[in-house]
C-alpha cells in the first residue's frame, strides 16, 4: 500500500467509527447471542427467571390514584429469552430463522393496578323526575389511555406510535369478572436507544407522576 494513502484511510475509519451509534445493550444480536438467548429461555428454571427479573422494577403503592406496579424494559436479547421460554418443541435453528425474519425491537411493559381511590367503578350522574343523583358505573377497560407516558433516551425524548394495552381482571364469579388493572406495551426499534440510561415517566390522571430509570449498561 502507498504510505501516503494510509493516513487518509485512518481518517476515514475514524470518521466511520464516530458516525456509528454505540448501544449500551446488544444490538444487532450475533448468531452466538441468539443461540445463548435461545438456550437460556429453554431452561425455564430459576436461572431464566433470575435473568428476566433484572429487567423489571417494582414501585410502592401511591397515596392516591392508580398504582404503577412495575415497569419492564426488555432488550432484543431479553425478548428472545422470554419468547424462547414460552415455546415447546422449539429448536435453536428455528430460533435463528425467526430472529432473522424480524427487526430487533425494545419493549417497555407497564403493569397498572386499580386501588381503593381509583377503583373498578366510577361515579356517574343520573337524572330522574325527582332530581339528579349520583350512581356508579364500571370503569372503562381502556382507562389506561388517560395515562401519559414519556420515554427518554438519556435526556432526549423518543416517541413511537406502537403503544397497546390490555385490561386485567380478578374476582371472577357468576356475575363476571372485576376490572383490576391493565398492562401497557410500548415498542421501539432497538436502535432508538443510544444512551447509557433511559427514563420512563408515567403521569396518571389522578395521583402523583412516577419516573423509573434503567441503566442500560447493566442490561444485555
Amino acid at each position: 500500500m502507498n504510505p501516503a494513502v494510509r493516513p487518509s484511510l485512518a481518517v476515514v475509519s475514524s470518521a466511520l467509527l464516530l458516525c456509528t451509534p454505540a448501544f449500551a445493550y446488544d444490538t444487532p444480536l450475533s448468531e452466538q447471542a441468539v443461540r445463548e438467548a435461545y438456550f437460556l429461555g429453554q431452561r425455564r428454571d430459576d436461572s431464566t427467571a433470575a435473568f428476566l427479573n433484572k429487567y423489571t422494577k417494582f414501585l410502592p403503592p401511591p397515596k392516591s390514584g392508580p398504582h404503577i406496579d412495575s415497569v419492564t424494559f426488555l432488550t432484543p436479547f431479553a425478548l428472545l429469552v422470554q419468547y424462547s421460554s414460552h415455546q415447546s418443541n422449539y429448536s435453536a435453528q428455528q430460533a435463528a430463522l425467526d430472529h432473522k425474519a424480524q427487526d430487533e425491537t425494545v419493549e417497555i411493559s407497564i403493569d397498572i393496578l386499580l386501588t381503593q381511590s381509583y377503583g373498578p367503578f366510577v361515579a356517574k350522574p343520573t337524572h330522574s323526575r325527582s332530581g339528579s343523583s349520583m350512581g356508579i358505573q364500571p370503569r372503562s377497560p381502556g382507562f389506561w389511555r388517560a395515562i401519559k407516558f414519556r420515554i427518554l433516551d438519556g435526556k432526549e425524548e423518543v416517541t413511537t406510535e406502537d403503544v397497546t394495552g390490555e385490561p386485567n381482571y380478578a374476582n371472577c364469579g357468576e356475575a363476571g369478572c372485576e376490572l383490576s388493572g391493565a398492562t401497557v406495551h410500548i415498542r421501539f426499534p432497538a436502535v432508538a436507544f443510544t444512551s447509557d440510561t433511559t427514563a420512563i415517566e408515567i403521569t396518571p390522571p389522578e395521583g402523583e407522576a412516577v419516573s423509573v430509570d434503567f441503566d442500560l449498561t447493566s442490561l444485555r
